[in-house]
């Protein structure tokens, strides 16, 4: 018992903990990189404000239906993104993930693993069948990173999303209970 609680959430180079108000400032500065703002979500990558930040920090907290991490680097516990899980439908036993990493983080192997740290965490302690998540169809790293924790190409939204002057495909994918136990 003892060896799971030291290794709870906890990945070969990061932690996902919940975080504190002590994280807000580098919260607020990894959300606003514009790599986040381009790659994270389909927004019009408009900067938001330090309040529009705050309000988000603080609401998540509050919610029962979603966990929402902070990912560490585990020899510094330095704040270097955000992952969690949202959606969950209990009905179908599915929920999604998303993930955030700072641009001074990328293709370290970080988002690998804090991904890898978010499906052992979500399958072994949510009562879900299927993770899901999007991701555009020019981020082909994250897609890599995807394909590394085991997730399966489902299905193309085609030219969902206006960004450089052209709109691009968001791409599915999908990660069963049963493909993860076979790992």
């Amino acid at each position: 018992m003892e060896h799971y609680v030291n290794t709870f959430l906890t990945g070969q180079s990061v932690m996902l903990q919940q975080m504190a108000s002590t994280d807000l400032e580098a919260f607020v500065a990894n959300e606003s990189e514009i790599t986040t703002l381009l790659l994270a979500n389909d927004d019009i990558p408009f900067p938001q404000t330090k309040e529009d930040h705050t309000a988000f920090f603080h609401s998540i907290s509050g919610k029962k239906e979603e966990f929402f991490f902070g990912i560490y680097e585990k020899d510094s516990h330095q704040l270097i993104g955000s992952c969690g899980v949202f959606s969950v439908n209990w009905q179908n036993s599915t929920c999604s993930v998303g993930i955030a990493i700072g641009k001074a983080w990328h293709g370290k192997g970080y988002g690998t693993d804090a991904m890898k740290t978010l499906i052992d965490f979500i399958f072994q302690y949510i009562a879900v069948q299927k993770i899901k998540l999007q991701v555009f169809s020019f981020n082909q790293a994250a897609i890599r990173s995807y394909e590394k924790c085991g997730f399966t190409k489902e299905g193309t939204l085609r030219q969902e999303i206006f960004r450089f002057g052209t709109f691009h495909d968001i791409l599915l994918f999908g990660l069963l209970r049963s493909e993860w136990e076979k790992n």
